[in-house]
């Protein structure tokens, strides 16, 4: 009985990991409409010209230096800027932790 309990409490908990988990397909939406503009498809092509005017470098999102940071980290630069960049103030909630999971799976 005792290891049936435990079984039961190692599903759940894997099923509730799952369905609490960040949506990638979602953040990559996300990244489309909020993001891509700057960042270039993927993360991977800053726009050059909205560098230039801000004088600015636009960094790489696959780049180790970003793949670096923490979770919490990229939150902070998506919902409060960071330089120049300004806060992303309409992705908000879940969406916030599904545009780093995207950032994630651009990692090298």
């Amino acid at each position: 009985m005792k290891k049936l309990i435990v079984t039961f409490v190692a599903l759940t908990a894997t099923v509730a990991g799952v369905a609490l988990a960040a949506d990638v397909k979602n953040g990559a939406e996300v990244f489309g409409k909020s993001c891509k503009m700057c960042h270039g498809e993927g993360g991977a092509t800053p726009n050059a010209a909205v560098a230039k005017s801000f004088g600015v470098a636009i960094p790489v999102l696959s780049d180790a230096a970003i793949q670096g940071k923490s979770d919490a980290d990229i939150k902070t630069v998506i919902t409060a800027g960071k330089g120049k960049m300004p806060a992303a103030k309409n992705v908000t909630g879940s969406a916030i932790d599904d545009v780093v999971a995207y950032i994630r799976s651009l990692k090298k």
